[in-house]
């Protein structure tokens, strides 16, 4: 099975959310995902991007991985620096952040490391993924 591997750079601004959103879609246009899945990867990299940017200042940058499979596309967006504390404001955000992107993705988690916060985001071609029973 051949993986494709992308990475994406953008400033944590809001004038680069249609970057990582359209080229989400484009992604997962290119490997099959219907209308409806490719809208949800759309948002789900869009509320990623809003997330890291709560995270980040807007002198800082975010990078996002893309990983595409003929049966998936896996998102990671990160190390987020400002999004391994536990401030009040942070915490709703990622309450929320979390809300939407486990109704949007098939797999979602933010995993902490010695550099920050890393979301994690998949979502599988409806048919295809191998292990469908689960």
């Amino acid at each position: 099975m051949k993986k494709d591997h992308i990475a994406l750079t953008v400033p944590a601004m809001g004038e680069y959310a249609k970057t990582v959103r359209m080229t989400a879609a484009e992604l997962a246009s290119k490997i099959g995902m219907t209308y409806d899945e490719v809208d949800d990867v759309r948002m789900a990299a869009e509320e990623a991007f809003v997330f890291a940017c709560d995270c980040l200042g807007e002198s800082c940058a975010i990078t996002f991985a893309f990983a595409l499979t003929e049966e998936s596309l896996a998102i990671e967006v990160g190390p987020l620096p400002g999004c391994d504390g536990d401030h009040q404001a942070r915490v709703a955000s990622e309450g929320y952040a979390e809300f939407i992107l486990k109704s949007v993705c098939d797999e979602f988690s933010i995993d902490r490391t010695a550099e920050g916060g890393v979301i994690r985001l998949v979502h599988y071609v409806a048919g295809k993924r191998e292990d469908a029973g689960a």
